[in-house]
């Protein structure tokens, strides 16, 4: 090859690595004011941006939205031709712009001064008009930008995703956003699925969970299973409250040393006292416990102790919990 493929990879982190480093002096009272402003904000956290910087303003908008932050991302050109009328006084615009100098900026500025809304710059350039027609400014500005030409932004794109983070990451904190707020956003995600999904939504009922008199054989027990398709049955009392389980492993173990097995009473050969779980835990825990015991299936109770449901931890693989 021409070039030294694998030392100019390095270069290149080294040189964006480089960027975010020299933003660490810059965390200073400017992004305190920041931070103040966006937590503070009534309305919504205006972010915008075209080109590179514009993918950095769609994902600091769409991690302010996902961590507690109301945001929406406004294309700088396209604010200009009818979506200015999203931004209203409350909201606060953060502007990211490398330069701060594009025909767009220069028309969309006063009207946002118009509107009375906040504007936080993130720039490259301290002596921009964007610079000066706004209420903060954070520093972005690079050295060096990776690109050999100089001229695609690439250190510069890196070091502005970095600084978004940190003022998202504060944002977060300030608002003790905590997992479960996390995962009320991302319901369609593992984490959502963890902290929101309960044994209620998975257990099966009725026919599919089902539930013997702990005087009936094993044949009929059996019976019932199949009838069912699981791979278990609960056992109950006279009075209804569940007092064992009978297994495809339990029915394994016994006919190894019992000929007679089918023509014996339930209880004698049941697990005794199984573990069991309220229909309103987290399926999560239910996950945890039948991994934990290594089991699977796990009976679902009421108050009074009588069987409602089943888990089966096929159940919970579907629901994708693991």
């Amino acid at each position: 090859m021409k070039i030294n493929v694998l030392k100019k990879a390095k270069e290149v982190l080294e040189i964006e690595a480089e960027a975010i480093r020299e933003l660490k002096p810059r965390i200073n009272k400017d992004f305190l004011s920041a931070v103040d402003i966006l937590f503070k904000t009534r309305g919504r956290v205006v972010v915008s941006g075209m080109g590179k910087t514009g993918i950095i303003a769609q994902k600091f908008s769409a991690t302010l939205a996902s961590t507690g932050t109301p945001s929406l991302f406004l294309h700088s050109s396209e604010a200009i031709h009818g979506d200015l009328g999203r931004v209203m006084e409350e909201d606060t615009v953060v502007i990211i712009s490398n330069s701060g100098q594009s025909e767009e900026l220069k028309q969309l500025l006063p009207l946002l001064k118009k509107i009375g809304t906040k504007i936080i710059a993130l720039t490259g350039n301290r002596r921009s008009i964007l610079a000066s027609h706004s209420d903060i400014v954070l520093d972005v500005s690079v050295r060096k930008e990776a690109c050999p030409l100089g001229l695609a932004p690439m250190a510069s794109t890196t070091a502005t995703l970095a600084l978004t983070d940190a003022l998202a990451t504060c944002l977060l904190e300030l608002k003790g956003f905590k997992e479960k707020d996390f995962a009320f956003f991302h319901p369609g995600g593992a984490l959502g699925k963890r902290l929101l999904l309960k044994v209620e939504d998975l257990m099966r009922k009725g026919k599919q969970s089902p539930v013997v008199d702990m005087d009936v054989t094993v044949s009929k027990a059996l019976l019932k299973i199949t009838q069912s398709r699981a791979g278990s049955v609960s056992v109950v009392d006279k009075k209804g409250r569940l007092i064992g389980i009978f297994t495809d492993g339990d029915l394994r173990r016994h006919l190894e040393a019992d000929d007679n097995l089918t023509q014996r009473k339930i209880k004698d050969v049941m697990t005794k006292n199984p573990k069991v779980i309220k229909q309103d835990r987290l399926a999560a825990e239910a996950m945890h416990i039948l991994q934990e015991k290594k089991i699977d299936e796990i009976p679902v109770v009421d108050k009074e102790y009588c069987p409602i449901g089943l888990l089966d931890i096929q159940d919970l693989l579907k629901a994708g919990l693991v």
